[in-house]
């Protein structure tokens, strides 16, 4: 695999200017998310493999495709929600009074600062996000989600990645034409930066889907007995 730093992009879209994008991003998000995301985020929540009774957190909740299937799979325990947009929260949150549940919280926040304490969850998701952020931050973000997790836990990230056939380079192509199309999301490459900030067990699998490149990857906390 290619050296990450060198082939990624740079980001482009200020975090200051992300809640006006997905304001006007929200209302065609579900259709885009549906057509060209669905089969990474089914592979994301599987290998979450949430289980009731659980603490999870979702970072970057955007319109609660994955968050609603939290509330479905952990309805006896916890599900905490978090995401810069306003007007993302809000589809989520009609969405989520579907769930049948309310053992659940949403509530708008930065990944940068998470507001929970250390070793809180059992699982933390997040989705197309770290495709917004420079590459300086992905380690102070991956030292939040790390210091959130139990000792064991589990840490799925869903990212546009690098194309690996020619025909998957539009995208990339769209980014670079007007970064907001794609809500500011450039491919990423995330399993380098799971190992360096210290997680364990870390997998990667690339899925295409409409010709959309995308990655998941998973990595553990580790536990005291952990090397």
């Amino acid at each position: 695999m290619p050296d990450p730093l060198s082939t990624m992009l740079p980001a482009r879209l200020p975090q200051p200017a992300v809640p006006r994008t997905y304001r006007w991003i929200a209302p065609c998000y579900d259709a885009l998310a549906r057509l060209v995301a669905a089969r990474a985020r089914q592979c994301g929540l599987a290998w979450l493999n949430p289980r009731d009774g659980e603490q999870l957190l979702e970072v970057a909740v955007g319109t609660g495709l994955s968050f609603q299937r939290l509330l479905c799979a952990n309805p006896t325990g916890w599900t905490e929600g978090i995401d810069l947009s306003p007007a993302m929260l809000r589809q989520t949150r009609r969405r989520a009074a579907r769930a049948g549940t309310d053992r659940y919280r949403l509530c708008r926040g930065t990944a940068y600062a998470l507001a929970y304490p250390e070793a809180t969850f059992d699982g933390v998701l997040n989705s197309y996000m770290f495709g917004l952020l420079p590459v300086a931050d992905f380690a102070p973000v991956l030292h939040e989600f790390k210091r959130v997790l139990r000792p064991g836990g589990r840490l799925v990230l869903i990212s546009m990645t690098h194309p690996e056939r020619w025909y998957q380079h539009a995208w990339e192509a769209l980014y670079r034409l007007h970064p907001a199309l794609l809500g500011g999301c450039r491919g990423v490459q995330t399993a380098p930066f799971l190992r360096a900030a210290g997680f364990v067990d870390v997998q990667r699998r690339f899925v295409s889907q409409w010709a959309f490149p995308s990655e998941v990857v998973h990595g553990r906390k580790p536990t005291a007995a952990s090397p």
